[in-house]
């Protein structure tokens, strides 16, 4: 049996490869994951790296997607609904040059459970923003690389 982790994991690869394949050629990977908090690490690779041998902004991007739609996707999973996920608005703030792995770290799973009861009770789209901040722990620890904005657009499916 999978750990919850490698299901997730598999989830995630799945659903970049049939439908959004730029997630999957990032090779994100979510290494924790509970109620409150998701974080995403994608590594710096050829791929994901530009010429200054930082990662490219699309790919923080994606990670920043990744880390704060996956969580929404998951806990309306667990409460057994389906969801319309869409970001409608991104605002990123790029600190320093992120030069190794980056970890994407969204803390506002409180903030989320909320939105997903008013849109289950209403039957309404609700939108709020969710916050994702980017480190390089193996090179600056905890000190964020960027710091990521994201207004989180759901609403629970007919189907």
């Amino acid at each position: 049996m999978l750990s919850p982790i490698r299901k997730a994991n598999f989830y995630l690869s799945s659903f970049g490869f049939f439908k959004v394949p730029f997630i999957w050629l990032s090779r994100p990977k979510i290494i924790s994951l509970d109620e409150n908090k998701v974080e995403v690490i994608i590594p710096l690779r050829r791929r994901t790296k530009n010429h200054l041998n930082s990662m490219y902004f699309g790919v923080l991007a994606v990670g920043a997607d990744v880390a704060g739609g996956f969580m929404a996707m998951g806990k309306a999973q667990q409460r057994g609904k389906r969801i319309s996920l869409a970001f409608k608005s991104v605002k990123g703030e790029f600190l320093k040059r992120p030069e190794a792995d980056v970890l994407f770290t969204c803390n506002d799973g409180k903030l989320i459970d909320e939105m997903l009861d008013e849109a289950i009770a209403t039957g309404e789209r609700v939108n709020k923003a969710v916050t994702i901040t980017a480190t390089c722990p193996s090179l600056h620890g905890d000190e964020p690389m960027a710091v990521f904005e994201l207004t989180l657009s759901i609403k629970q499916s007919k189907r």
